[in-house]
């Protein structure tokens, strides 16, 4: 009966649908020194998994490194060096022209003009994915809800 058993829970184990209580059983089982014949090659398994757990971690773990404060402090310093030279090559003086116009015409003019390429280059792009619509009106028609 009992070997029945131990068949069985082999037979979970390998499939994952064991308990922690039926995998101690397994362990205490294959603990024994007599193992039926054919389950004897699940014994080195098993008495892994309980030499395993008894091992530990000896060596001490240093979580003040000084190693990541130099790190930290370099990418700060670099960030630093960064935005110095972005803010000094950038010019001190008047933007200069900035596209303004004094005739309220003509400005209106050039923001159509701008408007009217953004608008043809989104419509082209917006044409390119129309198949998309026939994707979901399709895929309504199949799957209706």
């Amino acid at each position: 009966m009992v070997l029945n058993n131990i068949e069985q829970l082999i037979e979970k184990y390998n499939n994952g649908e064991t308990s922690l209580k039926e995998e101690q059983q397994l362990k205490e089982y294959f603990k024994q020194e007599t193992v039926a014949l054919h389950l004897e090659m699940y014994k080195p398994m098993f008495v892994y998994f309980a030499a395993s757990q008894k091992e530990t971690f000896t060596k001490e773990v240093s979580l003040n490194s000084s190693k990541n404060h130099f790190f930290a402090w370099i990418s700060m310093a670099a960030v630093a060096v960064l935005m110095l030279g972005l803010y000094l090559q950038s010019p001190l003086t008047a933007q200069g022209d900035l596209g303004t116009h004094e005739d309220p015409e003509l400005a209106f003019l050039e923001v159509k003009k701008s408007l009217e390429l953004i608008s043809t280059h989104f419509n082209k792009g917006a044409s390119s994915i129309n198949y998309l619509n026939e994707v979901e009106n399709t895929t309504s028609l199949i799957f209706k809800k």
